[in-house]
C-alpha cells in the first residue's frame, strides 16, 4: 500500500427523466443520495484501490431543486482518512441545459469502509493534502469524523 496519495475529484453527469421526480417535477431525494453514493465509492475505489462499503451518510442538505429535463452532476473526492474508513465529500450541482444556469445543489459528507479480500476492513493510504481547498475540506471532515465517532459510542435505542 502507497504510503499516501492524493485524492482526485470523481465526476458524473446525469440527466433527470420523468421518472427521477417528484409530483412538482423535482429530483427525488433518494435518487440524489443513490448517485451520491455510487459517485463516493468510484472516489474511493481509485484512492486506496480496494472496494469500500457504504458506513454512514452524514446530514446532507437538498439547499436547491434539481428539475426534471435538467443535467445533473456529482463531484466526490476523499477528504479524510483514518485506518480504514475515509470520509468523502460530494458536491451535486444542477444544470438548465438550455441557459446553461448551474448552481450548487447539495453538498454532503458520506461514511466509506476499505474492505480487503476477506471481506473485512482493510487499511488505506494517507490522504496527501495540498492546497488551503483541500485543508478546508480537510479539516470539515474532520469534524464530521469526530461527530461519527462520538455518535458511535451512544447506545442504539
Amino acid at each position: 500500500m502507497a504510503a499516501e496519495r492524493i485524492s482526485e475529484w470523481i465526476t458524473t453527469f446525469d440527466t433527470v427523466f420523468p421518472n427521477h421526480v417528484n409530483p412538482l417535477g423535482t429530483l427525488f431525494g433518494g435518487r440524489v443520495l443513490e448517485l451520491m453514493d455510487v459517485n463516493a465509492a468510484i472516489a474511493c475505489w481509485r484512492f486506496c484501490r480496494l472496494p469500500s462499503v457504504t458506513a454512514s451518510t452524514e446530514p446532507i442538505d437538498f439547499r436547491a431543486p434539481i428539475y426534471v429535463g435538467e443535467i445533473i452532476e456529482l463531484r466526490s473526492r476523499v477528504a479524510y482518512v483514518g485506518r480504514t474508513s475515509m470520509i468523502v465529500r460530494c458536491e451535486v450541482f444542477g444544470e438548465n441545459p438550455t441557459s446553461g444556469e448551474r448552481r450548487l445543489c447539495t453538498v454532503g459528507h458520506m461514511n466509506f469502509v476499505a474492505l480487503g479480500r476477506d471481506k473485512k476492513p482493510a487499511p488505506v493510504p494517507k490522504l496527501r493534502v495540498e492546497t488551503e481547498l483541500e485543508r478546508h475540506h480537510h479539516k470539515v471532515a474532520q469534524t464530521i469524523r469526530e461527530s461519527i465517532a462520538a455518535r458511535r459510542n451512544q447506545p442504539l435505542i
